[in-house]
């Protein structure tokens, strides 16, 4: 599919305005965090009764705590980021370039801005603020992502009379970040608008066979 084109031009200055905004909130955010608030459970701060809480933690991989081997993983996993980031970044331009709908532009712009914020984490985290994992080769590239939003969804059994799941052990309890959130918001907002962020293609009336290219009946 292709990107909905408008009559409007549009400048990339402006969404990389946008992704600059969701850069500086998650990084202070997270310095805030890191400063005022104790790691775990000591310094958890109930927003919305036990529901939903800033929770200081540390996340050293990718979403849900998924790691790469170590001990260059983390390094590759950067790297991927930044190449992800590159790759953005040129896209806005080019959906700018081609006056593409300012709203899917400004999705890209938060996906954009959520990925700098985490690889700004990696990258330098654990120089900054001395959180690279135990036995981590250089300080570089090795930085702890900073998540404090806790959503706790629900945590124990589930009831026998389910099929399939019933009677089994769950844990819905997501820890996430500004960061997240920015890329979460982007994804979905472009998969609500397909509709109004990409053309349709149409598919016309199929050209009648020709009576000669008919195969022969017995």
């Amino acid at each position: 599919m292709q990107p909905t084109r408008t009559n409007r031009s549009q400048t990339a200055l402006k969404f990389f305005l946008l992704a600059l905004l969701v850069i500086g909130l998650d990084q202070f955010s997270k310095w805030a965090v890191h400063t005022y608030m104790q790691p775990g459970m000591p310094g958890e701060v109930p927003l919305v009764g036990h529901w939903l809480k800033l929770h200081y933690t540390l996340n050293p991989g990718m979403a849900f705590g998924v790691e790469l081997p170590p001990p260059y993983g983390k390094i590759l996993l950067s790297m991927f980021r930044l190449l992800a980031v590159g790759g953005l970044s040129w896209y806005i331009v080019r959906l700018c370039r081609q006056r593409a709908s300012a709203g899917f532009i400004a999705c890209m712009a938060l996906i954009l801005g959520g990925a700098v914020g985490n690889l700004i984490d990696s990258v330098f985290y654990g120089l900054v603020y001395r959180n690279a994992p135990f036995g981590a080769p250089t300080t570089w590239f090795h930085g702890q992502v900073i998540d404090m939003i806790y959503v706790d969804i629900y945590e124990g059994f589930l009831p026998h009379s389910w099929p399939l799941l019933g009677g089994k052990y769950v844990s819905l309890w997501p820890i996430f970040n500004l960061a997240d959130s920015s890329i979460f918001i982007g994804v979905a907002l472009i998969l609500l608008n397909q509709s109004r962020f990409f053309q349709q293609e149409d598919v016309g009336p199929q050209p009648a066979a020709d009576a000669s290219e008919a195969p022969a009946r017995l």
